[in-house]
Protein backbone atom coordinates (compact mmCIF):
# COMPACT_ATOMS: atom_id res chain seq x y z
CA UNK A 1 0.00 0.00 0.00
CA UNK A 2 0.99 3.39 -0.89
CA UNK A 3 1.73 5.60 2.08
CA UNK A 4 0.31 9.00 1.29
CA UNK A 5 3.40 10.99 2.56
CA UNK A 6 5.15 9.75 -0.52
CA UNK A 7 3.08 12.21 -2.84
CA UNK A 8 4.49 15.72 -2.77
CA UNK A 9 2.36 18.44 -1.96
CA UNK A 10 2.24 20.00 -5.80
CA UNK A 11 1.30 16.47 -7.03
CA UNK A 12 -1.86 16.05 -8.75
CA UNK A 13 -4.27 13.53 -9.21
CA UNK A 14 -7.92 13.03 -10.65
CA UNK A 15 -9.89 12.71 -7.28
CA UNK A 16 -13.29 11.97 -7.18
CA UNK A 17 -14.46 14.45 -10.02
CA UNK A 18 -12.30 12.02 -12.43
CA UNK A 19 -13.65 9.47 -11.14
CA UNK A 20 -16.95 10.41 -11.41
CA UNK A 21 -16.33 11.55 -15.12
CA UNK A 22 -15.45 8.07 -16.47
CA UNK A 23 -17.75 6.50 -14.47
CA UNK A 24 -20.46 8.58 -16.52
CA UNK A 25 -18.98 7.91 -19.62
CA UNK A 26 -18.75 3.85 -18.91
CA UNK A 27 -22.88 4.46 -18.22
CA UNK A 28 -23.16 6.40 -21.11
CA UNK A 29 -21.16 4.00 -23.43
CA UNK A 30 -23.33 0.93 -22.03
CA UNK A 31 -26.78 2.53 -22.45
CA UNK A 32 -25.71 3.51 -26.35
CA UNK A 33 -24.35 0.20 -26.97
CA UNK A 34 -27.76 -1.28 -25.71
CA UNK A 35 -29.89 1.17 -27.94
CA UNK A 36 -27.42 -0.06 -30.95
CA UNK A 37 -28.25 -3.65 -30.03
CA UNK A 38 -31.81 -3.18 -29.83
CA UNK A 39 -32.27 -0.80 -33.01
CA UNK A 40 -29.63 -3.32 -34.73
CA UNK A 41 -32.27 -6.23 -33.80
CA UNK A 42 -35.09 -4.49 -35.51
CA UNK A 43 -33.52 -4.51 -39.09
CA UNK A 44 -35.37 -7.10 -41.53
CA UNK A 45 -33.11 -8.85 -43.92
CA UNK A 46 -34.32 -10.15 -46.57
CA UNK A 47 -33.85 -14.19 -47.46
CA UNK A 48 -31.55 -15.13 -50.66
CA UNK A 49 -35.18 -15.98 -52.00
CA UNK A 50 -36.84 -12.67 -51.77
CA UNK A 51 -33.57 -11.26 -53.13
CA UNK A 52 -34.15 -13.52 -56.55
CA UNK A 53 -37.43 -12.59 -56.65
CA UNK A 54 -36.97 -8.81 -57.03
CA UNK A 55 -34.39 -9.37 -59.34
CA UNK A 56 -36.50 -11.53 -61.44
CA UNK A 57 -40.22 -11.23 -61.19
CA UNK A 58 -40.80 -13.28 -64.37
CA UNK A 59 -38.81 -16.30 -63.99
Amino acid sequence: MIALDTFAKNDVSPGLVGFLVVAALGLALFLLVKSMKKQISRIEVPSEAELREKRNPTA
